[in-house]
């Protein structure tokens, strides 16, 4: 395959740095770096150092937070989207983010390439190809990982150590057993003891969140508003999307919230053991919901739901740019023209608790549901005829013995 220059997505770490090197020693091809600035928590700056170093004149660090709050986890929340019912897809919703950039960044440059440093065993590899195909379909995909013969840690040590790259070893001889994935929406946490099913997580393994039971003994209350089912404010305070997600971050993670066990399915066929800490988004989905059993109607409430394990399936096996997910996102966006108001969370060890929920657009209507005289309001003869006719069918089955 002939390259004359490939996008590489950067982050500066050993492995992205020895795949710099090798796409120039193996495609004798120009190298541009991509870094992204997606919240994971880590200094970004120090890859454009790196990078040069190698000798990389097309430099690229973007801020993507507020862009990836905005564009990707707001309408995936709109949804209510959780895989296999408990996965919050903290990386999934990354990634086509980052193939977005990848293509943008090809096209400025003139590269007929991309290249990522996603395993041949995991998920990532697909949602960034599958991105990258959707948006730009001739362009070349290289992904080491599945041509190189550097199968281990210790001959990606040796081939940096040849080749002078700059990567700080000592740091590198101390690397966490686990391999981890952050950004403003969840940490992740893969590899390693994990690998047993049996093992139970270490405390120490933790990074965003304080144990359940160390947590403060009184809770924490946080008003959050929404408007078109989007929140836009935290206590009355209008703030950007990318904040509003990091201070909930900090205040679920402060009381416990957001920890996750999960053995999932991967999309490449085998199962795999991964804990996930998502405080922010943990508390967006149960006030969402609360927001919405005000102010949605029955029926599209529950057709949303039905919905939704589709559409998560989607964004976990990378098929966020495809035709079948944007048909899905104008339907669940349509739904939430009226889903605007205030939900109280309550936030205590471990736990966030919908405490209070309000909006000028509730369907609630306590002159119907209350348990006290409703001046007519609701007549409940009109039950029995409901019944009846409800009960027809299954009449008719009983009569005939079935």
């Amino acid at each position: 395959m002939s390259v004359k220059k490939v996008v590489l997505a950067y982050s500066g770490g050993l492995d992205t740095s020895i795949i710099a090197k090798w796409l120039q020693e193996t495609y004798q091809c120009e190298v541009v770096t991509f870094t992204a600035d997606i919240g994971q928590g880590e200094e970004v700056e120090p890859a454009r150092a790196k990078a040069a170093a190698m000798g990389i004149r097309e430099i690229y660090i973007d801020d993507l937070r507020e862009e990836f709050v905005r564009d990707f986890v707001f309408p995936m929340f709109r949804a209510n989207t959780i895989y296999e019912g408990e996965y919050l897809l903290g990386t999934s919703i990354a990634r086509p983010l980052i193939a977005k950039r990848l293509i943008e960044i090809a096209n400025e440059t003139g590269a007929d390439a991309i290249s990522h440093g996603a395993t041949g065993k995991g998920n990532d590899q697909v949602r960034f190809e599958l991105g990258a195909y959707a948006l730009k379909p001739g362009v070349k995909v290289i992904a080491p990982w599945r041509e190189w013969n550097l199968n281990s840690r210790e001959a990606l040590m040796a081939y940096a150590e040849q080749h002078n790259i700059p990567v700080d070893f000592q740091k590198a001889g101390k690397k966490s057993p686990y391999s981890m994935d952050a950004n403003l929406l969840h940490i992740s946490y893969e590899g390693g003891p994990l690998e047993d099913p049996w093992f139970e997580a270490e405390e120490d393994m933790w990074r965003w969140s304080v144990a359940p039971e160390t947590a403060p003994d009184h809770p924490t209350y946080v008003d959050i508003s929404y408007e078109k089912g989007d929140p836009v404010a935290l206590n009355g305070e209008r703030m950007s999307p990318a904040s509003i997600l990091a201070t909930l971050n900090r205040l679920g993670g402060d009381n416990g919230i957001g920890r996750l066990d999960l053995v999932e399915n991967r999309y490449v066929g085998m199962k795999s053991r991964g804990c996930y800490e998502t405080p922010g988004g943990t508390i967006l989905l149960r006030a969402h919901r609360g927001i919405e059993s005000l102010t949605l109607d029955r029926e599209v409430a529950h057709l949303k739901d039905e919905l939704m394990p589709k559409y998560a399936e989607l964004i976990y096996n990378g098929y966020w740019w495809s035709p079948e997910r944007r048909m899905l996102q104008g339907m669940i966006d349509a739904s939430q023209e009226y889903v605007n108001g205030v939900v109280r969370m309550k936030l205590y060890k471990g736990n966030a608790i919908v405490a209070g929920r309000q909006s000028d657009d509730s369907l609630f209507d306590a002159r119907i549901a209350t348990f006290d005289d409703d001046g007519g309001a609701y007549n409940q003869q009109d039950a029995e005829g409901f019944i009846k006719l409800n009960a027809l069918r299954l009449r008719i089955a009983a009569g005939r013995g079935r």
